[in-house]
């Protein structure tokens, strides 16, 4: 991967957001980077692949690694605020890559079919970065109704993947399209919409999906499509 001149916006302003009835913080930022055209067209001469070890519906790429860290050496410091994250324990990257959705919904497992979480540490996050032109699906946080709970932490993980068994041996598996509206099992309850140029920052145990528009988002291209930049770090 060639390096190049990636810049932050030295006027940040973080909003803060908190999500649900459990308050969980969200911090969303606009105008991350000083020429996001930069980021943009790394993408497109990137090579991007199938992940078959994972769920994500779509193609991946590897990220820059002067973008990664520039990116979390920004930001790192505002995850010890706002999560309150013990100053003994210290970040470490764990997935880093562009992403495309391209998969049809007729192509989805039972599990893409549905909310998802990240895994259920206390203390792992997820950085999203929008980065093409609008329209495309915003990111969605779901609350699960039998339990209502938002956050799969460890102590939940066994009673919330008992629950969501229970009510679909009761009701059915969910129906073969992205999820992207409320139903008897799951709450939308709160929507960042794509922007490009903003990035996201929230707990990976958090209920959430990608609400996708297959009008706009199922697209293989890096100039077209929903393409974003994720990082996921934890704190050990």
């Amino acid at each position: 991967m060639p390096q190049f001149d990636f810049g932050i916006n030295k006027a940040l302003q973080p909003e803060i957001v908190y999500l649900g009835h459990e308050g969980t913080p969200l911090i969303i930022i606009d105008d991350f980077a000083t020429d996001i055209d930069v980021l943009k067209h790394t993408a497109q001469q990137s090579n991007f692949q199938p992940d078959v070890n994972a769920y994500y519906p779509g193609l991946k790429a590897p990220l820059p690694k002067d973008y990664v860290g520039a990116t979390l050496s920004t930001l790192y410091p505002l995850i010890y605020d706002i999560y309150q994250v013990p100053t003994q324990l210290r970040l470490k990257p764990q997935n880093l890559f562009f992403a495309l959705i391209n998969q049809t919904e007729d192509t989805l497992k039972t599990l893409q079919c549905m909310p998802h979480f990240d895994t259920s540490s206390g203390y792992y996050f997820a950085f999203l970065h929008y980065l093409n032109s609008q329209p495309h699906g915003s990111t969605g946080f779901f609350r699960h109704i039998p339990t209502g709970y938002e956050r799969i932490s460890d102590n939940r993980r066994e009673h919330y993947f008992n629950c969501a068994q229970q009510f679909i041996d009761d009701h059915g598996s969910p129906k073969q399209q992205y999820f992207v509206k409320s139903d008897a099992h799951f709450e939308l309850y709160y929507q960042v919409p794509y922007k490009a140029n903003r990035l996201i920052i929230y707990p990976g145990n958090l209920l959430h999906s990608t609400i996708v528009d297959t009008t706009t988002d199922i697209d293989s291209s890096a100039v077209s499509g929903r393409l974003t930049a994720n990082l996921f770090t934890s704190f050990i």
